[in-house]
């Protein structure tokens, strides 16, 4: 295990409810034989991390039942209808008592980011004032590593579906940009257009 593996933690939002796909969470619907949300806990192991956080929000308990998340700690957004924002923050607060000295966050509804390009940027991990980022022909994209010492900062910009990208944009020098077009693709699953990248 290298340093990177034990220090970083993976945090995964799984939290939406899949509006424009009807109501389906999207935790829930299926690629490769598992549920979106076991896929990407298991990408975030492969690429090392130990500790994986998913946060969860619409239809929480089916996911619990349907998935399965054995050694991943298992975060409630009661809020998650007000967007990604609120997702970030349990997840963030979720890791605040443990000693993760940073978070790789990965998006569950992104199944063509693979272990490879996790990999990639936890490598860019290099203490707790670190921030990284995956980027796709040089634009900034996900997984993003968050060092500890940003969490604060970021929860407290993260509003609505924004996430971290107001702290991002305030912080863009910072932030070393690995690039990941070759091994992966960022696509989200957001419509049922979308539905054809499941396999």
């Amino acid at each position: 295990m290298t340093d990177n593996e034990d220090q970083v933690a993976g945090l995964l939002l799984a939290a939406g409810g899949g509006r424009r796909l009807g109501g389906r969470p999207k935790a829930l619907l299926r690629h490769r034989g598992l549920t979106l949300v076991e896929h990407a806990a298991g990408v975030l192991r492969t690429a090392g991390c130990t500790r994986v956080h998913v946060v969860l929000g619409a239809r929480a308990d089916a996911v619990r039942e349907q998935a399965d998340l054995e050694g991943c700690v298992l975060v409630d957004n009661p809020e998650w209808e007000r967007g990604m924002g609120t997702s970030l923050r349990a997840g963030l607060d979720s890791l605040a008592g443990t000693a993760a000295a940073a978070a790789v966050v990965l998006l569950v509804d992104q199944p063509g980011i693979g272990a490879q390009a996790v990999g990639r940027v936890l490598a860019a991990y290099r203490d707790e004032n670190s921030l990284a980022s995956a980027a796709y022909d040089g634009v900034r994209g996900h997984p993003v590593l968050f060092g500890r010492a940003h969490w604060a900062g970021i929860a407290e910009s993260a509003t609505g579906d924004r996430g971290a990208r107001a702290y991002l944009k305030t912080h863009q020098q910072d932030i070393t940009l690995v690039e990941c077009a070759d091994v992966a693709r960022p696509y989200d699953i957001d419509t049922a257009a979308d539905l054809v990248h499941l396999e």
